[in-house]
């Protein structure tokens, strides 16, 4: 049996749907704006002012420009090295730290859970972790010296500690009775059963290292190691497209201004085409490391 809906639900409704519609287009306009930018004929673009739903007069040249330029490709390479590094070392990190804060057992637990708050919101600040990464390690001009300052990150500890914390402990207890060592009992019990929550831990982590370019522009000297980001920042900001083309002065400031956003596109389609194969994960995970039961 249908239930009639009365007019104010009815209402309601159609509120809720506008809303929502609304507020995916102010979302979602921004990048089909850069889209259709980077499609579009740089001379006509500069003309042009107002909204955009369509590219002006339909070219690809940006991205040619783009895939020619070495730096461009190099600068792919050194952020997949650093994305692939950097998260395998955050992900073992963060899962032995939260495995092991989240142990009832642990001497000091609730103090060191403190202590490990207290650095989300202070740090030593940027002379001493710059004295310290490049004179006392000596990781000046390495990639080592972009990845191990975000070696973990406390929110995402915090966030997988409560996770493990709620697994029942007599799994943990039968797993210890049959004689497997902590090391077995995580790799075979609590990874298993918080595949959800990993999910959402190497999303934040992957996203945080692909955006990522201060530290890079810091410690890196060497321009053959700059990450993509970097690079696109001198695009953005300095206005440098180098060696992409070889037009008239004129026609290159007009390309110029089609290959930033064809840049921002290129930089930002491999994060989008990972997130939906995690996005089954994402609420779900998000909600289990979040919410602690009493």
């Amino acid at each position: 049996m249908k239930i009639k809906e009365s007019v104010s639900v009815r209402i309601f409704n159609v509120f809720n749907i506008g809303l929502m519609l609304l507020i995916c287009f102010i979302m979602l306009y921004p990048l089909w704006y850069v889209l259709c930018a980077s499609f579009s004929n740089g001379e006509l673009l500069l003309g042009h002012s107002g909204a955009l739903f369509t590219p002006i007069d339909f070219s690809v040249a940006a991205y040619v420009g783009i895939f020619k330029n070495p730096m461009i490709m190099n600068g792919y390479l050194n952020t997949l090295i650093i994305v692939v590094g950097g998260v395998c070392i955050n992900m073992v990190i963060t899962i032995m730290g939260a495995y092991t804060l989240s142990r009832k057992d642990l001497y000091w637990n609730k103090s060191i859970m403190k202590f490990v708050t207290i650095t989300m919101f202070f740090n030593g600040g940027l002379i001493p972790s710059y004295l310290l990464i490049s004179r006392t390690l000596g990781l000046n001009n390495s990639f080592l010296a972009v990845i191990l300052p975000l070696a973990v990150n406390t929110y995402n500890l915090i966030v997988l500690r409560t996770s493990f914390s709620q697994i029942p402990e007599s799994l943990i207890e039968s797993a210890s009775l049959e004689g497997a060592s902590h090391l077995r009992i995580l790799a075979q019990v609590v990874v298993p059963l918080s595949k959800s929550v990993l999910a959402v831990i190497l999303l934040y982590y992957t996203v945080e290292r692909w955006n990522s370019w201060f530290n890079a522009s810091i410690y890196l000297k060497d321009r053959s190691m700059y990450p993509l980001q970097l690079i696109l920042r001198e695009i953005l900001i300095q206005n440098d497209v180098g060696a992409m083309s070889d037009p008239t002065a004129a026609d290159q400031y007009a390309l110029s201004e089609t290959i930033k956003y064809a840049t921002i596109v290129v930089a930002t389609v491999p994060i989008l085409v990972v997130y939906p194969f995690l996005q089954k994960f994402f609420t779900e995970g998000a909600l289990i490391g979040a919410v602690q039961e009493g």
